[in-house]
């Protein structure tokens, strides 16, 4: 048979040959290789790989993008192994810190009850000089991984002898923390002051001693707030004056920013008022409660009426009212977990002050609540500015703003530790006595 062409060759390359009609065949012209196909046309330009192929292209990018995150994982995964080992001991010192300190403090309480007995006012200056330790032990946490406090605007340490109220915006449990380190400074202000906080706190570690110290915790909601409202007037009766309170912590915001964010825009809206962004809209009863228990007689130590020589033994009173505002970089604020952790990056948080004096501030209803929201629509322009540039404002008649950096003396922080450890020891070996002669 004749050999078939390769499809696609022309007949006349393979010459046709009859065979014979012997059994050996004659020699046949083997048949040549096929030809190479053509080549495929060539891309247009938009679509040639060197040019930049879009799919190419995307695909070395999504390369180059996976290799960088690659690159910056494995670079991060030391630091991520320390901050983990760093995290799991901090959270072990915090529970033993805990363990000493606090049953340390309410044991000393105790014992020290016929002090309370005899001499009232003694026994709650000491009271408040281990609840200002307790505080620097919490503030301790967060010095010891990185997080720090600059204070701008007016120094309140001048004050700090006068009694005052700090109007303080919410955005995480780390405001907290961050006030009991920028206070540490202020002389006595710590050990005299009464905290308005969340009811939720009188169930944590440190409730007792807020409990002890005569800090009010208040809850939350509408069917609450009348009743919180009444106890939180008993509770100034009862125990602001008689023991020796100087300052009083309120958020005002009755919450997390990113809790009422939206509730209070929405009341803006349908009322009118600033939308508002970095704050939300003040809640006006406790402010006008705490105003009104503890102004009702004079003003900036001068009597509102009647002769100064009746009052001259009372206490002068509120005089001082603290617009305090805290930023944290990038608009991301610390947590109670961050600070016992420590598991970000060191970070300084910025603290601002603007002091006015009670006589300025309207104590009727509408006239506070208009100057209140005044307050926090400046609070509002404040934060904008500190999220644009980093810093704060110059106060009015400064041409630059002046901040200074908080600072913990580190071995009165070891003093304070060294204290309670010892303590809880004592404390422990006293108990353990007791137990063995009864049991």
């Amino acid at each position: 048979m004749t050999p078939t062409p390769p499809p696609g060759t022309a007949a006349a390359a393979v010459p046709q040959h009859r065979a014979p009609s012997s059994r050996l065949s004659a020699p046949q012209t083997p048949a040549p290789p096929p030809p190479s196909p053509p080549p495929p046309p060539p891309l247009p330009p938009a679509l040639s790989p060197a040019l930049g192929c879009p799919s190419s292209g995307l695909q070395k990018e999504e390369a180059s993008d996976w290799g960088v995150r690659m690159a910056l994982s494995l670079e991060e995964v030391p630091w991520l192994c320390v901050t983990f080992v760093n995290a799991v001991l901090r959270f072990l010192f915090m529970v033993m810190n805990n363990l000493v300190a606090i049953p340390s403090y309410v044991l000393y309480i105790i014992i020290l009850q016929p002090l309370r007995l005899l001499d009232r006012k003694q026994f709650w200056y000491i009271e408040g000089i281990m609840y200002k330790w307790l505080l620097a032990m919490v503030a301790s946490w967060g010095w010891c991984a990185g997080y720090t406090v600059m204070e701008w605007g007016e120094d309140i340490k001048a004050i700090s002898e006068d009694e005052a109220v700090m109007l303080v915006n919410h955005q995480a449990t780390g405001d907290v923390c961050t006030l009991m380190m920028c206070l540490q400074d202020k002389g006595m202000v710590v050990a005299q002051m009464m905290w308005l906080m969340d009811h939720i706190f009188k169930y944590t570690n440190f409730g007792i001693v807020s409990l002890i110290h005569g800090d009010f915790f208040i809850r939350q909601g509408k069917s609450h707030r009348d009743q919180q409202l009444v106890l939180l007037k008993k509770h100034l009766k009862n125990y602001y004056r008689s023991r020796d309170r100087k300052w009083i912590v309120l958020f005002p915001e009755g919450g997390f920013l990113r809790k009422r964010r939206e509730t209070s825009q929405a009341f803006a809206k349908k009322n009118n008022l600033p939308f508002l962004t970095h704050v939300t809209l003040p809640r006006l009863g406790a402010t006008q409660i705490i105003l009104n228990e503890l102004v009702a007689q004079q003003e900036n130590g001068t009597p509102a009426g009647g002769d100064a020589r009746v009052i001259e033994n009372k206490p002068k009173g509120l005089q001082w009212v603290i617009d305090t505002t805290i930023a944290y970089p990038k608009a991301e604020p610390i947590d109670i977990q961050t600070w016992i952790l420590g598991y970000r990056r060191p970070t300084v948080t910025h603290v601002h002050y603007r002091i006015f004096p009670i006589k300025d501030v309207p104590l009727e209803n509408d006239a506070l609540a208009n100057w209140l929201y005044q307050r926090f629509i400046e609070k509002e322009d404040l934060l904008s500015h500190f999220y644009e540039t980093g810093a704060f404002p110059p106060l009015m008649g400064q041409k630059k703003a002046i901040s200074k950096e908080m600072t913990l003396n580190n071995l009165w922080l070891f003093f304070i530790q060294s204290l309670a450890f010892l303590s809880g020891y004592m404390w422990y070996n006293i108990l353990r006595y007791f137990y063995h002669c009864l049991f």
